[in-house]
């Protein structure tokens, strides 16, 4: 099969990050999310708890951090340019699937690239957080509202677009409809015909 990268953006209790994990052992490709975080606290001598902050709760951040909102978007666009480069690299070295970072805009022109969107109900992320999640009600509401709100804000500051916008993915997908198991397996079944594995199986049973 060809190399290639899955960029995955969701929606926050629509369980993206377990489809992407599923995704990735099925497709037998390494997966990359928080690691990518840690990778650029690394090279940017931060704690991760900076990077993790300014990356989800952007605009109170800012405010709380940096009350003259200078400093602040510099500091947010090193550490974009840091993870976006990453990225890039990860892209360029192997097959791989990427969640969040906005890396479908940071690889919008990599031919080998398969952007998701995965969303769901409120009603089913509401379930989500509290039955797989664990979380309180109240909690889980408050959740699904400020991180949408944060990666929403984030996506369209670097991307300049919505991180659900049809014009910039190949597939939107709602989870609801074949839960974490079923909905990896689409994937990876889409993934498979369209870099070559199910045509390579094909030709070797006709052989």
């Amino acid at each position: 099969m060809k190399k290639f990268v899955v960029t995955i953006t969701r929606e926050f209790g629509s369980l993206g990050r377990p489809i992407a994990k599923r995704l990735s052992e099925l497709l037998n490709v390494e997966y990359y999310d928080r690691d990518i975080v840690e990778t650029a606290a690394k090279k940017m001598n931060l704690p991760v708890s900076v990077i993790s902050s300014e990356e989800e709760k952007k605009s109170t951040f800012f405010k709380m951090l940096f009350p003259l909102g200078t400093e602040s978007v510099e500091q947010q666009k090193k550490i974009f340019e840091t993870q976006a480069k990453i990225i890039y690299d990860l892209a360029a070295r192997e097959s791989c699937i990427i969640v969040g970072r906005c890396a479908d805009y940071v690889l919008e022109d990599e031919p080998n690239a398969i952007h998701v969107y995965i969303y769901s109900s409120y009603a089913d992320r509401l379930a989500n957080c509290v039955g797989k999640l664990g979380m309180k009600k109240a909690e889980a509401q408050r959740m699904i509202t400020e991180v949408d709100k944060a990666r929403l804000a984030y996506h369209k500051y670097f991307a300049n677009y919505a991180p659900g916008d049809p014009k910039h993915k190949h597939l939107i997908i709602n989870s609801g409809l074949l839960d974490v198991e079923g909905t990896a397996q689409a994937l990876a079944a889409i993934v498979r015909v369209k870099f070559g594995e199910t045509m390579m199986l094909e030709q070797e049973k006709e052989e």
